[in-house]
């Protein structure tokens, strides 16, 4: 898989090393894919990433044709930083809640009979270890251009030279994004104006993101798909609500007692007005932690009061179910968080996002297409799937493209006012990153 991508210059992090020791090599050799494999030999281990092909003699498993899918760890190139992946079960439940749950919402119903394909789900929420690791892909990009353009490619001389010149070559922009804007371009934050908003309620590697737009959101799933070679979004509302609820039918996934609720979440009771390392409270029953409170999590589908009932009863597969966008916001957010009461933890509760409130300080024109300003986004963040079946090229444009015109249009304009580095990103991009550093120090 081969992208194109435009980064544009993060805010100021706790950075690591981008580029990969031989040792990282070595240990992530089977996961990335590494340019020097052969590349039938990468194309397979990309697609029985997370198969095992003998039932496995402890933890999850779930038989599909080829075998079993297991959970998996994912290393993002140049860190030490892990994606963890569990395996989710396909089958039905029903979608909404039963007018019988208590402080249910008019939103959540009537309830719609949905069949679900299998599929593997982030163990945890998206943290900013992973997400800095996106963001802070904009000097090596810029060095690609520069190197790129600087004219110096003529002077190679070893065999070495012109092989790391190839690669910085093949993964700097040529100037064509935005003739060719589509399912290839993506495009990483603009730095915010006041970055003390977004991290004043925890930015450690291990705590969630946050103030993060669904575009931003989408981008970051599509790098992960390019890096890794398998494809990476996020999950429908169905989706995440199955995974959410493990088989239960209850308010939440340890049943109806509220009063657990501290033991599975950080919410408003608890939480303290700041997010908390992820996997710190008690997992629901297929191994997901999180699904209830500390940060509330974006789906795919576009947030309408009586979407329920525009599917009927059902049975209707998960695919179906999405709503897709036809305006920038509402979305859905789902699971609740730390700035939220109990009821919002519920497995059915659905919540809105509202961009114009939620970006009231910005002072970018246009808005920025990828940060949020203001409560309560700062209690929202995102979760990661992985579906069996590889996505067609359609659903790669609904799952990571701009999704509006005006939010496509706001990102074209940033980037023709030179606010952007633009890249290509696919599983050589670690070497591609390592040559850079080498023919920087000779230049």
């Amino acid at each position: 898989m081969l992208m194109r991508i435009s980064i544009s210059k993060s805010r100021a992090s706790k950075s690591n090393n981008l580029f990969l020791s031989a040792a990282t090599v070595l240990l992530t050799i089977g996961i990335l894919c590494a340019v020097s494999l052969p590349s039938a030999f990468a194309k397979d281990a990309a697609e029985t990433r997370g198969i095992s092909p003998q039932p496995p003699t402890d933890g999850p498993k779930i038989k599909v044709d080829g075998g079993y899918m297991v959970p998996y760890v994912e290393v993002i190139p140049g860190t030490d930083v892990k994606i963890e992946m569990v395996p989710v079960p396909g089958g039905e439940f029903q979608l909404g809640s039963p007018k019988s749950e208590s402080d249910r919402a008019s939103d959540e119903g009537p309830q719609v009979r949905v069949k679900v394909e299998p599929f593997w789900m982030g163990k945890y929420e998206v943290t900013w270890g992973e997400y800095q690791s996106f963001m802070k892909m904009y000097e090596a990009f810029k060095r690609f251009q520069l190197l790129s353009t600087s004219g110096d490619k003529d002077k190679a001389q070893t065999d070495a030279e012109k092989r790391d010149w190839a690669l910085v070559n093949s993964h700097a922009w040529n100037g064509k994004l935005e003739e060719e804007w589509g399912v290839d371009a993506v495009t990483s934050p603009t730095p915010l104006y006041d970055s003390t908003f977004t991290y004043g309620v925890g930015d450690q590697p291990n705590q969630p993101a946050v103030t993060i737009t669904p575009f931003a959101a989408k981008q970051f799933t599509k790098w992960l798909s390019g890096i890794f070679g398998v494809d990476y979004r996020l999950p429908s509302e169905a989706e995440w609500e199955y995974a959410a609820r493990a088989g239960t039918t209850t308010a939440y996934s340890f049943g109806d007692d509220v009063s657990q609720l501290g033991d599975y979440a950080w919410f408003e009771e608890n939480g303290d007005e700041k997010t908390h390392p992820v996997g710190s409270k008690k997992p629901n029953a297929w191994g997901l932690y999180d699904m209830h409170g500390n940060v509330a999590e974006w789906t795919l589908d576009e947030y309408v009061p009586d979407a329920y009932a525009k599917l009927g009863a059902g049975p209707v597969t998960a695919r179906d179910a999405v709503r897709q966008p036809t305006r920038a916001y509402p979305r859905v957010v789902r699971g609740g968080s730390w700035l939220e009461p109990a009821d919002k933890s519920r497995s059915a509760a659905r919540h809105q996002s509202d961009d114009e409130e939620w970006k009231l300080s910005d002072p970018n024109i246009p808005l920025s297409p990828w940060w949020y300003t203001e409560e309560p986004a700062t209690a929202v963040g995102m979760r990661i799937v992985r579906p069996l079946k590889p996505l067609t090229a359609n659903e790669k444009k609904q799952v990571w493209e701009a999704d509006f015109e005006d939010i496509r249009q706001d990102v074209q304009d940033r980037l023709r006012e030179g606010r952007g580095a633009l890249g290509v990103a696919d599983e050589s991009l670690p070497e591609a990153v390592k040559a850079a550093e080498e023919l920087s120090k000779g230049s």
